[in-house]
């Protein structure tokens, strides 16, 4: 059953009080509650892991600091001390950039390590390096092609893992994602995300976590394309469990219609590189452009995580006012910074909680 779709200029959606500063866009208070929740020690594999409450504290957290240190320019010390080692077989932009300065901007310091740096499943075990990495940092995240290395990672290690991508999740972009329509739009619950394009890792982290924060997911990908099995029943559990709409189609304008998001990524990921040409072939017809957008809801948005190519989204729709991908981008550093921050410290948010 759909939950009710709301205007964010409903009442519902007004705040009892607001904050002076355009910072806290997005985050103006409501009546919005939940048990206190604690995330220290915790790693972050999968935001299948995490509960509704656990996910909203982590946005909160991450407004929260985007707000003090971005625009209110105050110096917060948090991660003083500390060290992340920065584990990275895939090569980034975004998530090298975000974490780096991100947690040297709360005081720690971060250790870049490739796979030319470190012995890591070459002349030492997962185990053993998990072991010798806790030793040395407080935390460690690691971007791999496979996620069984993580969780061998995890399960050896003393300190929190934090996924920075793996071929099955990519659990930091959805967090940066959902802060940038949480500022967006005012709220979340009751907004429809539909995913244009290739069944992915990330788009198993958004079947993890829409749900949980009241969002319906409408999904169109080429057949032989689809998300994995399990991630899907997993997926259609949670929407039955908290009262959102999973759609599964092959057509780009059915999942379209009637959205607020619309979202793809890159066709042929990393490792991909000599399924380009039937890729592209396969895909043809899923880019998104503004015929897309016209059967989708006026205030239609649009995300991609970045980088981009042309055969997935024109210029008119990537350049336009409806794109939030550049906000998206930088949110990565704002939500990368909360969740390490959570992981590792008993903050707590000093902004009103936000109205989901």
């Amino acid at each position: 059953m759909f939950v009710k779709l709301f205007s964010v200029h409903s009442p519902v959606f007004k705040c009892l009080k607001t904050l002076h500063s355009r910072s806290a866009r997005g985050f103006s208070c409501g009546a919005a509650s939940f048990a206190p929740v604690s995330l220290k020690g915790r790693s972050c594999l999968t935001l299948k892991d995490f509960s509704s409450d656990e996910i909203k504290r982590l946005l909160w957290v991450s407004g929260d600091l985007k707000h003090r240190i971005k625009h209110e320019k105050q110096y917060l010390p948090l991660l003083q001390g500390k060290s992340i080692a920065m584990i990275f077989e895939k090569r980034s932009t975004r998530t090298r950039m975000s974490t780096e300065t991100g947690f040297a901007l709360l005081g720690g310091h971060p250790c870049f390590l490739t796979s030319q740096d470190i012995h890591l499943r070459v002349n030492e075990s997962c185990a053993d390096t998990a072991r010798v990495l806790s030793g040395f940092c407080d935390i460690v995240l690691a971007r791999v092609y496979s996620h069984s290395m993580l969780e061998e990672l995890d399960n050896d290690a003393s300190v929190p893992i934090i996924n920075g991508l793996s071929d099955l999740y990519h659990p930091i972009q959805i967090l940066a994602d959902f802060l940038t329509l949480q500022e967006h739009y005012g709220s979340l619950s009751g907004l429809t995300v539909s995913w244009i394009g290739d069944g992915n890792n990330v788009l198993h982290s958004f079947m993890m976590t829409a749900a949980k924060l009241g969002v319906h997911l409408k999904i169109a990908t080429p057949k032989g394309y689809e998300p994995e099995r399990s991630v899907i029943q997993e997926a259609q559990k949670l929407c039955k469990e908290h009262g959102t709409q999973l759609v599964l189609t092959s057509d780009p304008m059915e999942a379209a219609h009637g959205s607020n998001v619309l979202v793809t990524d890159t066709w042929v990921s990393m490792g991909q590189e000599e399924e380009k040409k039937k890729r592209l072939k396969d895909f043809h017809g899923y880019q998104i452009t503004m015929k897309t957008g016209s059967v989708a809801k006026p205030d239609w948005t649009f995300l991609h995580c970045l980088p981009r190519k042309m055969e997935e989204v024109d210029d008119e729709v990537f350049y336009s006012s409806r794109s939030l991908v550049f906000p998206e981008a930088e949110n990565r550093k704002w939500t990368i910074m909360g969740l390490m921050v959570s992981l590792l410290t008993d903050y707590a948010p000093q902004i009103p909680m936000p109205k989901f």
